[in-house]
């Protein structure tokens, strides 16, 4: 099988080669419905927002002018569907602070759940695109359309803020992780 480059994909599309739109499909659906659940939370959802992002996507494919942009461009697209559905739905996030836990190792998972969803937005992205769909930085740098390095810094902050967090909420360096 011969993988093409996003940007012949891309350009096979503009020029009427439907077929190439379901191989962007396939590739970066994954993604989509990760970068929308860091945004929503709910995976039915996440799944939604992906599927109207790249219905737009198809729909205004021909505009888009760097071929080499199409995942940030599709991850802005999937960014907003999310946004906009978390707004119309009334849809947040909310985790419960006193979810009875059987012991402390319950207790760390859910304050670190806690903290995740505490995040701003782009800490949260890289963050859940890392750790929840186990997505290289490369793929995480082109669906956000920042550098590897930026990746880096945003999932070093992110960390940081969760280390923080779970300290002021009584979780010594290093209690009961899990991996």
């Amino acid at each position: 099988m011969i993988v093409k480059s996003e940007e012949r994909l891309v350009e096979a599309v503009q020029n009427g080669h439907l077929q190439s739109f379901g191989t962007l499909y396939e590739r970066y659906y994954g993604s989509m419905v990760t970068l929308a659940y860091s945004v929503l939370g709910d995976v039915q959802l996440s799944e939604d927002a992906a599927q109207e992002a790249f219905a737009i996507a198809c729909r205004d494919l021909p505009k888009l002018k760097s071929k080499d942009k199409f995942a940030a461009w599709l991850g802005g697209i999937c960014r907003n569907v999310a946004r906009r559905m978390g707004r119309s739905k009334g849809k947040t996030v909310v985790l419960n602070e006193h979810v009875p836990a059987e012991n402390q190792k319950e207790k760390y998972r859910n304050a670190v759940r806690q903290a995740v969803w505490k995040l701003r937005a782009v800490d949260r992205e890289p963050l859940i695109l890392r750790y929840y769909d186990n997505m290289p930085y490369n793929q995480i740098a082109s669906v956000l359309g920042v550098s590897p390095q930026a990746v880096h810094g945003r999932l070093t902050r992110a960390k940081r803020k969760i280390a923080d967090y779970l300290k002021r909420n009584g979780f010594k360096g290093g209690d009961y992780e899990t991996g």
